[in-house]
């Protein structure tokens, strides 16, 4: 095995596991997840107005 081989084998290998990322995060059941994270730093507003209004 020679090292063009090698990096054939890494570069395939990175290329698969940026595919299977790619269909973790857009999979229609982590969605309901992904937007409640999205929104967690809204959810801190009524925390922030309490302390800033002290």
């Amino acid at each position: 095995m020679d090292v063009v081989t090698l990096r054939t084998i890494t570069t395939l290998a990175l290329f698969a596991a940026f595919i299977g990322v790619c269909v973790w995060a857009w999979s229609k059941k982590r969605k309901k997840r992904f937007e409640d994270a999205a929104n967690l730093p809204f959810a801190d507003d009524d925390v922030a107005n309490r302390t800033a209004k002290r």
